[in-house]
């Protein structure tokens, strides 16, 4: 048997055959991340294995660059082992001479393999791929959002500080409209109360008019934010206005497009506490297949929710913070999902206040509520039944 290591790399891979020996067989072969490149291995393989002996290939899981070489493999009928970046780097510093090179890193990727003691990291079948991509774009295009609204509150703390009480939400309807036209307060000052009681009627449906046009004229004649710069201020509000509204469009689409591909899976996902589309949708698909999980304390240790522990002699402990060394898309997931159900769900509120009880933080809490939460996704999609709500037993 012959074990085949492939380093993976943004542009250029490295890959090197070794024997059941543990010897190698010639030297590393340095491939581009590309057909030709691809085209190479399969030749390299050809002409280091002229009999067609039998072996195996094992690749690390490096960000996503590993994916089209896989798909390439995958096509060529050859049995795959893609391994997690920390398994090859526990065996590097087992050796004395930590090296960090591709040509070395291939032929510990190939040890890793010919040791036979790793976990798979397994690759989604394409609609759970798709809905984690479309979740993942989703949560990016949240964060997006909330930098352009940061930014905003920073201008306006500068230039009109007294806004922010002027509307019950900062980036509602009524207010982006008025702020795309009148971002400071000499702006609004200039303006005739007719004018802007006109704006802010139309895009609040009739619930502001007249008054809240002369409270804002009254208010901006007192302000005390900056004057200086005030033009470009005003503009670097609406451009920012202007890029909420655009992105928050396309948060619209990506959810009709979400919506779409979760009905693919008639899931009973969201029938648990707390879960929505949203949520639900990077839970699914940062799961994927739940049977790839032995136990619920695995999937909490993926999520990266379970607390730290710590050794001292013959001490064990535990802290309570998070070890966050999973998913981190699925553990804000889980983490809003939790939020949600303390408030809607009668025994995770219970639990909850069972846990604030006994004296621990609103964050310990929570961070308990989220684990009982995963036991529960991973007991409904591990039975593929929906939720159904057990009052008794709260620990």
């Amino acid at each position: 048997m012959y074990y085949l290591g492939i380093d993976i790399g943004k542009n250029n891979h490295e890959a090197g055959l070794i024997r059941e020996d543990g010897s190698h067989v010639g030297k590393s072969l340095r491939f581009a991340n590309a057909q030709e490149g691809f085209q190479q291995l399969l030749l390299f393989l050809e002409q280091s294995l002229p009999e067609r002996e039998a072996f195996c290939i094992g690749m690390e899981a490096t960000g996503h660059y590993w994916l089209a070489l896989y798909s390439f493999l995958r096509e060529q009928g050859f049995a795959l082992h893609v391994i997690n970046p920390i398994q090859s780097d526990s065996l590097r510093n087992f050796h004395i001479r930590k090296q960090k090179t591709d040509a070395v890193d291939c032929f510990l990727v190939a040890e890793v393999i010919r040791f036979g003691s790793f976990s798979e990291t397994h690759l989604a079948d394409e609609d759970i791929m798709a809905l984690r991509n479309l979740a993942r774009f989703r949560e990016s295009l949240k964060d997006s959002c909330a930098d352009y609204k940061r930014q905003v509150v920073t201008v306006l703390d500068q230039v009109f500080p007294e806004y922010a009480a002027l509307f019950s939400n900062v980036f509602g309807e009524s207010s982006k409209a008025f702020l795309k036209t009148y971002g400071t307060p000499e702006q609004v000052v200039d303006v005739n109360t007719k004018s802007l009681a006109a704006l802010l009627r139309k895009t609040s449906r009739g619930r502001h008019g007249t008054d809240k046009a002369r409270e804002l004229k009254s208010l901006a004649a007192r302000s005390v934010g900056l004057t200086l710069c005030s033009d470009a201020f005003a503009f670097q509000i609406r451009i920012l206005i202007e890029q909420i509204e655009f992105t928050e469009k396309q948060i619209d689409e990506i959810d009709k497009k979400i919506a779409r591909q979760l009905r693919k899976f008639s899931s009973v996902i969201l029938t648990v506490p707390g879960v929505g589309p949203a949520t639900g949708a990077v839970i699914l698909g940062e799961i994927g297949d739940i049977s790839r999980f032995s136990n619920p304390k695995k999937l909490v240790a993926f999520a990266g929710i379970d607390p730290t522990s710590f050794q001292s002699g013959n001490y064990v402990g535990q802290h309570n913070r998070l070890s966050k060394k999973g998913s981190p898309y699925l553990r804000r997931a889980v983490w809003m999902s939790a939020l949600i159900a303390v408030r809607c769900d009668p025994v995770f509120k219970a639990f909850y206040e069972k846990k604030r009880g006994e004296g621990k933080a609103h964050g310990t809490a929570l961070g308990a509520v989220s684990r009982k939460l995963l036991y529960t996704i991973y007991a409904v999609l591990k039975a593929n039944k929906p939720y159904e709500v057990r009052r008794q037993g709260i620990e």
